[in-house]
């Protein structure tokens, strides 16, 4: 299985984090549906002050172009993406459009 970690900032807001992590209780089922339909098995969001990691455990034929091309052709996840991005904030190293960004692993333990 393929290991991918992100990382996304929050907008700095009590009310706003709190209603992100609300919408995380209850994520729609078309969207869990498009996360593994992609080849996505596991994933996992942490949150520290407005810091978002999320880890990712795939598929080896899961890519990153070809998720995001069917959630491109997916109106629920569009609309769950705009929805989202009410509370979310680029990183200042993202370019224009990017969001999570994939860290690179500098270490491992066995």
């Amino acid at each position: 299985m393929k290991r991918y970690a992100l990382a996304l900032d929050l907008k700095d807001d009590p009310n706003l984090i709190a209603e992100y992590e609300a919408y995380h209780k209850e994520v729609w089922p078309e969207i869990k549906k498009s996360i593994l339909d992609s080849g996505i098995k596991s994933m996992e969001i942490y949150r520290l002050g407005p810091r978002l990691f999320m880890t990712v455990g795939a598929e080896e034929h899961f890519s990153f172009e070809n998720k995001a091309e069917a959630d491109l052709n997916n109106p629920k996840v569009q609309e769950w993406e705009e929805l989202m991005w009410k509370y979310q904030q680029a990183l200042p190293m993202a370019r224009p459009g990017e969001k999570w960004l994939l860290m690179q692993k500098i270490f491992e333990l066995g």
